[in-house]
Formats: structure tokens, sequence, C-alpha cells
């Protein structure tokens, strides 16, 4: 196995150098190449909490056991640290040569406290006395206080201090207060704007803080603890108490990094691992400030730079939404496709707000995974139950880092009179399925709305992707048996179109791509095309593998991961697209003789999402939607500014062709089918 395929750790390591590349693509804005090295590091972070934090468990247990690279875990964590520390060194060289000098010649300047002005010092010195002194809590650490619980992703400041009159060593810890902006913007800017690191403020300030005592050295640091913990569940009944207990674990879990500012010093550092156990290879020094993700939180959104970011646009809304009726009216008239954040997420909104005021509807049913803050899906759904709708939902209380949000929102819901589901016990729930039934004249009728991302007003501003409204009889009837699927009643009524996975999506893609071979092998028409974020399962890369090898052009669109190893071969072809917006849909689109296929579906190609997670894939039956998200999926690899073709070695090249120059998202944002526009193709 471990010469067929790629380890899935090194390759999600592959893509974020993807996303750090854009923060030097000369096509992006400057601060649009900030917010790129800010996710860079966002994404780190998941990573070491979660897949770090994984293998750390698994390698204190003893396994030994390979991944289908080959690589026992302790093997795996030795490439990932070293591979990191080199990913790590390049991300701050494109913040120290590229990005800081560039914001500066647009005006957008970060300083050192020594750096500045009179008068920007003596407001500095205002601002700490009033703004930053009172919140400060630091703790000096001796026999008597013992180390405290150090929070995960917090700044700190270490400090190692003298007494004057005994010359006793001691260690404090200063917590950087996470309630105050990370930058302290100064006032006098001028049209220009010039900010100094709140931790560099509390650091110029120390002296104030440890009166008394020599302070010999200080740092700050940050750690990163594992995330990963097991809950094995035979029922629901105790769910909520241990998911709040496995939220409460991430205060103590294992530290799996220690980041401090490289040149720290040594006896400093080591003072503080007497009370932060790390390994060695846990730790990273970085050239420059810890955290870089306050240019994404602040900086990326100052106001007056607007020439620095991407140009605003406002989704598209279709006229038939427009229309002066009743919703379910209009999508009586058929099928209607939405492709975010092209679209606008608002007829998502509408529709279930309708639904709850509607005196017609009589049941509601839905899945949650991620929802926003502020939901105005969890309104709706509280609205429809007051109003004596019959509400079903399921609500994902074990979507990772969403889990306390995901339990406060199930208990308002069931306050409001709602059927809350927590989720099925053996699986987590991914599926994105609406489903209205409401009372008409010929009888009950079932609107469905299916997609590819999460019911999120925020995200669907962010990530690319896609749904559809029916009043198709065959897919409601479908939406229906799959909630009765995952009350727990599967077998009452089968679905017949719609596949749900963990039960059927295996064996019906393994179907459909052997299918597709054998057509290839007796010379009738055979093609693959697939959009999605991951793929990592063994026996679907062996079977597109295979596909390939006999004849059937294979074209694979991976946005993140993807463990099948390069092969040269004219049929198979895998890229990966990084952009302004996060590539989320997963279409499944086969040749099957010339009638095409296509499914828009939750789940990708992983082991997690064909066997362990409840997920839903739908065919697209509409021909106009059906050739609209084709015509998407082929714009997608004529683009020539974000696509990316992996190539030898498991490395990705960026793909460059002649002109015109092509940028599938800037060329959905101004059409939602760009090939029938403009013809790209020669001739």
């Amino acid at each position: 196995m471990s010469k067929r395929f790629y380890n899935r750790e090194l390759s999600w390591l592959n893509f974020n150098e993807r996303i750090l590349n854009e923060a030097l693509n000369p096509d992006n804005p400057p601060l649009e190449c900030a917010r790129f090295l800010s996710i860079v590091s966002s994404n780190l972070d998941e990573f070491f909490m979660v897949r770090v934090g994984k293998l750390e468990r698994k390698k204190d247990m003893g396994r030994q056991t390979p991944d289908p690279a080959g690589y026992t875990p302790k093997e795996q964590l030795a490439l990932i640290y070293k591979k990191v520390r080199a990913h790590v060194e390049r991300q701050y060289r494109v913040l120290n040569n590229h990005i800081l000098p560039d914001l500066a010649s647009h005006g957008l300047h970060l300083l050192k406290p020594a750096a500045l002005s009179q008068r920007q010092a003596t407001w500095l010195a205002q601002y700490y006395q009033t703004q930053v002194l009172p919140v400060l809590s630091p703790r000096t650490l001796n026999p008597r206080h013992p180390f405290p619980i150090l929070s995960a992703k917090q700044l700190y400041i270490a400090v190692h201090l003298r007494d004057e009159k005994t010359t006793q060593a001691s260690l404090a810890i200063v917590p950087v207060p996470r309630g105050l902006a990370r930058v302290v913007i100064l006032p006098m800017g001028q049209g220009r704007a010039r900010g100094v690191l709140l931790e560099d403020v509390i650091s110029h300030f120390l002296p104030d803080l440890f009166e008394g005592v020599a302070i010999q050295a200080q740092m700050p640091f940050r750690i990163t603890r594992n995330t990963d913990f097991v809950i094995n569940l035979d029922d629901m009944d105790n769910l909520l108490n241990e998911m709040s207990k496995n939220v409460q674990r991430r205060s103590y879990g294992k530290i799996v990094r220690l980041e401090i500012p490289r040149g720290s010093s040594k006896q400093l550092l080591r003072m503080l691992r007497e009370g932060v156990s790390v390994t060695d290879e846990g730790i990273l020094q970085v050239e420059g400030p810890l955290d870089l993700r306050f240019f994404m939180r602040q900086l990326c959104n100052l106001t007056g730079f607007d020439d620095l970011r991407y140009t605003p646009f406002a989704p598209r809304i279709d006229k038939r939404f427009m229309a002066r009726e009743s919703i379910f009216r209009t999508i009586r008239k058929g099928d209607l496709f939405l492709h975010h954040p092209y679209d606008s997420f608002d007829p998502v909104i509408h529709f279930l707000s309708e639904a709850a005021t509607d005196p017609q509807v009589l049941a509601i049913k839905q899945t949650l995974y991620r929802v926003s803050n502020h939901s105005p899906m969890i309104d709706a759904l509280a609205r429809a139950a007051k109003n004596g709708k019959q509400v079903t939902v399921l609500i994902e209380v074990r979507a990772r880092f969403d889990e306390e949000h995901n339990i406060a929102w199930s208990k308002a819901l069931e306050k409001a009179g709602c059927h809350v589901l927590y989720g099925v016990p053996r699986w987590k729930t991914h599926s994105k399925v609406t489903l209205i039934i409401r009372r008409e004249p010929e009888g009950l009728r079932h609107y469905t709305h299916f997609a590819t991302g999460n019911y999120n007003d925020v995200t669907a501003k962010l990530y690319t992707d896609m749904g559809v409204f029916t009043c198709d009889k065959q897919l409601g009837e479908d939406a229906a048996s799959f909630f009765n699927l995952i009350l727990g009643y599967r077998y009452i009524y089968p679905m017949r179109e719609m596949i749900a996975s963990p039960y059927h999506l295996r064996e019906n893609m393994l179907m459909r791509i052997r299918r597709e071979e054998t057509n290839a092998k007796e010379g009738r028409p055979a093609g693959i095309t697939m959009k999605m974020n991951s793929l990592s399962d063994p026996q679907m890369m062996d079977a597109l593998l295979s596909a390939a090898k006999a004849g059937v052009p294979v074209r694979l669109m991976v946005r993140g991961i993807c463990c099948l190893r390069y092969k040269e071969h004219e049929n198979l072809k895998i890229y990966s697209t990084v952009g302004r917006f996060l590539e989320h849909p997963r279409i499944y689109c086969f040749e099957n003789l010339g009638e095409k296929e296509v499914f828009l579906s939750s789940a990708d190609l992983m082991p997690r999402n064909l066997d362990k997670r409840i997920e839903l894939t739908v065919p697209v039956k509409d021909p106009k939607i059906k050739a609209q998200i084709i015509s998407i999926l082929e714009l997608g690899f004529l683009d020539n500014r974000k696509l990316w073709q992996l190539k030898r070695a498991n490395q990705y090249e960026r793909v460059i062709r002649d002109e015109p120059a092509i940028n599938q998202q800037e060329e959905l944002i101004r059409s939602p089918n760009p090939l029938l526009d403009r013809q790209f193709l020669p001739g």
C-alpha cells in the first residue's frame, strides 16, 4: 500500500503550502495576502490540536499500526515536525520579506514601542495605564504557587525575575488579555495606520509591573494542546454530558506545541519547561510575532484601506426568487440552483422563514452541523414550533469546536417546542438537508433543499457551495426516508434515488466507477469528473486508478488532502484550487454512455465519510441545473490563475497557460455561467 498512497498529514501540509503561496501571489491585494498568511496559522492550530494530537495519543498508547502510506504514528510525527518546521520558517520569511514591507509601503506599519515618537510614546503610556494595566493578572511562581494550567492558543509572556536583595531567581507568567485588541492602533496616523502589538506594549512596561526585582529576560509564548479525545457511546442518553466533559478536557490535554520567538533566553526556556511538558520536536521558534491570526481578525478589516482588499460584490438573487409570490409556488415551477457565495444565501433563509408562518405547512425537518452565532435558521425553526408546526431538528453536538455552541442551540430549540436530536449514537451526522411538508389541494407535497455546505449564513459568504430547491416527488419521499433513518427507522421506506452513507454510498460509488471502466474497455464513451475537499480512501483511490488505466479519462479537483500518489498517466489528472473563497462543494459526475449522472454530496471520499458519518448524496435531475454544474466544473479546469496540478514527488505546480487570464472565482462573480457568456476555448 505504501507505494500506492501518500501520507494524509503530509498531503495536508502540502495544501497549507498552497495557501501560503497565495500570500505571495501578485494577483491578490496586499491585505488579502496577509489574510492568507493568517489562514496558514489558523490551519496549523487545528492541525496540531486534532491530527498531531491524535498521533501523539496513538504513540503514547504504543500503537504501531502503519497508515496506508506505511508509516507508524511515531514515524508520521517525525516527518510532520520536520516538515512543519520548514513550513513555518518559510511562512515567516514571507511575513518579514514581503507582507510587512508591502503593507508599510501602503501606509500600514507595525512598530516596536522603542521606535515611537515622543508624542506616540506618551499616548501609549496613557493607554497602558488606563486600558491594559487594570486587566493584567501576572503570576509569580514559587513552591507555594504551583505552575498554573495554561490555556491553549492564548498568548503569555514568561519573565525571568531575580530578587535584587536575595538574588533568588523566579519565573512569572503574564497572560496577554484576550479581551483587548491584539494590535494597538496609534491615533496619529494621518491617513495611515501605525500599530503596536499588545504583547510588545506589555513587555515594554514590564519594569513597572515588577517593581523591586530585576528582569533578566522575557519572552512571549503560546501552547497548543491535544483536543482529540475518544468517546464511545452506545446511546444518546449521556451524550450532552460526555461532550461537555470533552470540551473541558481540552483545557488540560497534552501539550503538542510550544511556540516562542527565535533567540529567546535558553535559561528562561528551561525554567518554563519545568511547568510546560513538551518534546524538543514540539518547540517551534519563529522569526517574528506569534499567532499571525491578528491580520485576519483585525488588520485586514481596518477602515480606510479598501484599495488593499478584494473588490466587494453583491451576491446575485435569481429573479424567480424576486417574484411576489410564495416561495413554494416558485419551487413548483421548477427546480432552483444556488451557487454560494455568488448566489445569495437569503433564499434559503426565506424558505425556512416562510415555512414557519405558512398555515399550510405541517412539518419541518432539518439537519444542522455548523450554524452562525446569530443564526436566522434557529430563529425560524423556533418560530415554526411556536406556531404549531411539527419541527424535527438534528443538531450534531459532536461538530468539532462547535460542541458548546450546538449544545446551547439544541437546548434553545427544545424550549421552543422542537423535537431535537443530538445526533446518531455511532456516527456524526454531516448531511445538509431540509424537508418541508405542506398541505395542498392535490394532497401533501414535499419541498426539499439539499446542499454541499452547512446552513450557515456567515460561511456561505466565504465558502463556495451548491444547493438545490426541488419538490420532485421521489426526492421528497427519499428525504422523508432519510429522516426516518436518522430517527432509527431504517427499513420503513427505502431510499430510491438519494444515497446515504455509511449505508450505501461506498458501494454506489464503486459500482459507477467500475461501470465507467467496463464501458472504456468495451470502446464505449466513459469519463469520471469529481470535485471534493479530500481524497484518502484506499479502495476509492484504487478504483479510480484502475479506471484510468483501463482508458477512462479521470479528472479530480481535490482542494486539500489527496493521498493518491502521483502516477504519470494520460487518463488521470489531479488538480487543486486555492483562491479568494474556500472551495467546498462535493460533486461526482459520471459519463454513463452520454446520459451524464451528476451528484451533489456532503461527503468526501474519505474513510470517515464513507463508513463513519451520516452523509447524503443526491442526484441532480433537472437537465438545466445539471448542465450548469458541469459547466462550472469545466471552468475550474480552465483556470490559469488559481489552479494547481499534482506532479512528481507528490508536489503541486501552478498551472500556467497562455492568455486570456481565467480566474474561475472572479469569472463566477461576474456571471453564473461564464462558459456561455465568454469563449475561453480556441475556435
